[in-house]
C-alpha cells in the first residue's frame, strides 16, 4: 500500500524548472529593439583604494575609478558605482566570486548573479526609449560609449552601460524585470512613433 502511494505521489508531483527571467521575451519597433540577454556571472564589489588594484589582477579587468565609467576584457565588464563600490559581469562563463575569494586584500564580493536580469535595448531610437523613463542625459557628449551609471527607469532603479553609440544594457532586479521589459516595450512604442 505505502508503494502503490509513493508511486502515485510522484507521478503527480509537480516537477520544479528553473528558468531565467523573461525567458524569451524580445521586442522590436521601428528603431528599437529590446532582449533579454543570456546569464551572466555578477557580483557586488566593495574595497578600499588600497585593496583595488589586487582585485583589478585576480579579476583580470582593471577596476574603473572614475564616476560613471566601465572597463572591458576578455568577456568581464566592471561598472563603477561609488568610489568604493563596483559591478562586476562576467559573461565568459567564468566565477568572479571565485577569483576574489583567492585574495586576502581587503573586500567584500557578494554574488548576485541570480538577483540581476540584464536586457539589450539596441537601435537608433534606443536612447529616446530608455529616456522616457530615466532622467539620465545619454546624448554621446555626457554618456559615450562605456558610460556606466546607477539610475533609475519609472520607479525602479537600474544600472545602465552603454555598449556601443546606439546599445545599451540595462540591469535590473529580477523582482522588477517584468516591469522594467513592460515600460521598456512601451516606450520603444511611442519612440518608433
Amino acid at each position: 500500500m505505502a508503494k502503490a502511494a509513493a508511486k502515485k505521489t510522484a507521478a503527480t508531483a509537480p516537477s520544479v524548472e528553473r528558468r531565467p527571467a523573461l525567458a524569451g521575451q524580445e521586442f522590436s519597433a521601428t528603431g528599437v529593439t529590446l532582449a533579454v540577454l543570456p546569464p551572466a556571472e555578477r557580483i557586488s564589489l566593495r574595497a578600499p583604494e588600497a585593496s583595488v588594484a589586487a582585485l583589478s589582477k585576480a579579476l583580470g579587468v582593471t577596476l574603473p575609478r572614475k564616476p560613471k565609467t566601465s572597463a572591458a576584457k576578455a568577456g568581464r565588464t566592471a561598472l563603477w558605482l561609488g568610489p568604493d563600490e563596483w559591478l562586476v559581469i562576467d559573461e565568459a562563463a567564468k566565477d568572479p566570486l571565485a577569483d576574489c575569494a583567492k585574495l586576502t586584500v581587503l573586500h567584500s564580493a557578494v554574488g548576485i548573479s541570480h538577483r540581476n536580469v540584464a536586457i539589450s535595448v539596441t537601435g537608433p531610437a534606443a536612447a529616446a526609449t530608455i529616456n522616457s523613463g530615466c532622467p539620465q542625459d545619454l546624448s554621446p557628449d555626457a554618456f559615450p560609449v562605456g558610460a556606466a551609471s546607477r539610475t533609475i527607469l519609472g520607479k525602479v532603479e537600474i544600472m545602465l552601460l552603454r555598449t556601443a553609440a546606439d546599445a545599451f544594457r540595462v540591469e535590473c532586479w529580477r523582482s522588477f524585470s517584468d516591469y522594467v521589459f513592460t515600460f521598456l516595450s512601451e516606450a520603444a512604442g511611442d519612440a518608433a512613433a
